[in-house]
């Protein structure tokens, strides 16, 4: 109980601070999402292959969400991940909202009321097999799988365009798939 009050305090902390504007003098282009998402499709399982190293996913491996839809048209978000020091499971429950109805690509997600950080769906795969998410600080970024490992080229791929997107490769760390499976 007292690993999951943690993790749940510490996302809260990290999805504030993503909601923060750039520092001042930071040029980034405006951050490009998706042009549409059938968020039905959307919906499931997904594994995380790589992220920037933040504050809330410290020490996770083998890390998972899934998002499920609500009955009031939001969506149900459960990550999950294997803490590196106990092997214990660590989970958050959050809610998720879409911002941009034209394309349902700008989401905004929290894990405790107020706090709400960014969720913008930058990439995805013609049959939704991966994504990649972003914030428009380019603070916080994943790539998402619908299996728990990528393809090398698919992967190197993902990080050129990322990187034309104002993100550094050089701060992306890749996940190891699991050994036994991803968590369920």
């Amino acid at each position: 109980m007292k690993i999951t009050l943690c993790f749940v305090l510490l996302a809260l902390a990290t999805v504030f601070l993503s909601a923060r504007p750039a520092q001042a003098g930071a040029s980034l282009p405006p951050l490009q999402t998706v042009p549409q998402v059938d968020l039905k499709r959307y919906l499931g399982q997904w594994y995380e292959i790589a992220r920037y190293p933040n504050r809330f996913q410290k020490g996770c491996l083998e890390s998972s969400a899934v998002y499920s839809l609500r009955h009031d048209g939001d969506i149900e978000v459960l990550n999950r991940c294997t803490d590196s020091e106990t092997g214990t499971q660590r989970q958050a429950k959050g809610h998720a909202w879409v911002v941009d109805s034209a394309s349902n690509a700008r989401l905004k997600v929290s894990f405790f009321w107020p706090f709400r950080g960014d969720y913008w769906i930058i990439e995805l795969g013609s049959e939704y097999e991966y994504a990649v998410i972003g914030t428009p600080n380019r603070k916080y970024f994943w790539i998402l799988s619908r299996t728990c490992s990528m393809d090398d080229t698919l992967y190197e791929a993902i990080l050129q365009r990322a990187k034309g997107q104002g993100f550094d490769p050089s701060l992306v760390v890749r996940q190891k798939p699991a050994s036994g499976g991803p968590p369920s």
